[in-house]
């Protein structure tokens, strides 16, 4: 209580609210809960209250999907760990084998991903068999990202005797099948937003005349009044190193995330970001996964996403405790069907609708209409 107190946290969040008290009597759970909402501490405190120190063997294992999500994970707990006089350490790939191989061994609760996970326990550094507590969190996006089968070897390693805490943003689908084969007789929680929360978030759709004009479109954004920290999103990694690039002519700094760079160079590009040092954080999907950053004023979909629950993921890291966000998506002619069909399962047909005057699709200037209506007057007749 006084680790939590001296970061000024003093009242649970929702989700917390929800949880804490089935965890710390040790049942399994499924917890639906979008990023952002405080499900960190959520498992952390009840975990970190449940694992003995001293036992000189990992007591609770939490899996993650990526590396940044997984050392922000770390940092969340360490302060509450230590209190108990706990040991944690961060399992990933990017970086050399041999520190987070020492840290592990000495650890009583590992947070890792799947792939640097099964590395370790290959190599015999570290055994699973006396895990007591298992967190899978951000489900979804491993069981996305192709985790399933590296996670089903992990968890068989584990006793069956232990307690599981599934969060995920959904328990629907294959995400439902897969929480209910890892867990027994679980208790079902479901965090979602209260409605008036959405009013910290302004949607708009910016109907774009063409893919070479959005790059403009995205200028003016970062320029506009609502500038201030903004997260971009694209489709691909080439396209995200690309965009650097064009935005640098336009005397804009911007930095890449994505899968292809170190975890070094993911660091760096982060911490530039939260000092403002770059006006803007190119990401792809994969890898803003793990991005928590405080204070991002707007999140641009360059890209369209994908489905509404990449939509959501994405417009999520902005408008957050208490502070007002805008989500802004570019719209090409050739996505308006899917994207309105988007729209319309989220509740956000009106501003969809709306989008269609905003002058992201530019009208004709005189010239160009009198070009029009001279290729018109001089088209070839259609020979019958």
């Amino acid at each position: 209580m006084r680790a939590l107190s001296q970061r000024g946290i003093d009242q649970p969040f929702p989700v917390q609210q929800l949880v804490v008290r089935d965890a710390l009597a040790g049942h399994d759970l499924l917890v639906q809960s979008p990023t952002g909402s405080g499900k960190t501490l959520a498992f952390g405190v009840p975990l970190v209250d449940r694992v003995e120190p001293g036992a000189k063997r990992i007591s609770a294992l939490v899996l993650a999907p990526t590396r940044e999500l997984a050392s922000q994970i770390v940092d969340e707990l360490e302060s509450i760990a230590d209190a108990r006089r706990l040991r944690i350490a961060a399992v990933y790939g990017g970086v050399g084998f041999g520190p987070q191989s020492a840290a592990a061994k000495r650890a009583d609760i590992v947070v890792a991903t799947p792939g640097r996970l099964e590395d370790l326990i290959a190599r015999g550094v570290i055994s699973l068999a006396r895990v007591r507590i298992l967190v899978l969190d951000e489900a979804d996006r491993m069981l996305d990202m192709g985790f399933k089968p590296a996670v089903d070897r992990i968890v068989a390693q584990t006793p069956a005797e232990r307690q599981t805490l599934f969060f995920s943003a959904t328990l629907e689908g294959a995400t439902g099948k897969v929480a209910a084969a890892y867990t027994r007789k679980p208790r079902r929680h479901t965090h979602a937003p209260e409605a008036s929360a959405k009013a910290d978030i302004e949607h708009r759709f910016l109907h774009v005349e063409s893919p070479s004009a959005k790059l403009e479109h995205l200028v003016e954004q970062l320029r506009g009044e609502q500038g201030g920290r903004t997260l971009v999103f694209v489709r691909t990694k080439r396209g995200a190193d690309r965009l650097v690039k064009r935005l640098r002519k336009h005397s804009v700094e911007a930095a890449a995330m994505h899968g292809d760079k170190s975890q070094g160079q993911r660091e760096r590009a982060l911490a530039r970001f939260e000092a403002g040092d770059v006006e803007a954080l190119i990401a792809t999907d994969v890898a803003a996964r793990g991005i928590d950053v405080a204070g991002i004023t707007q999140v641009v979909n360059f890209d369209a996403p994908g489905d509404q629950d990449a939509y959501v993921h994405r417009v999520g890291r902005t408008g957050r405790a208490g502070a007002r966000g805008t989500g802004i998506s570019f719209v090409l002619d050739d996505q308006t069907d899917e994207v309105r069909k988007m729209a319309v399962a989220l509740g956000l047909v009106k501003e969809f609708d709306h989008g269609r005057g905003d002058r992201g699709r530019s009208e004709p200037r005189p010239a160009q209409q009198q070009r029009q209506r001279s290729r018109r007057r001089h088209r070839p007749k259609a020979v019958r």
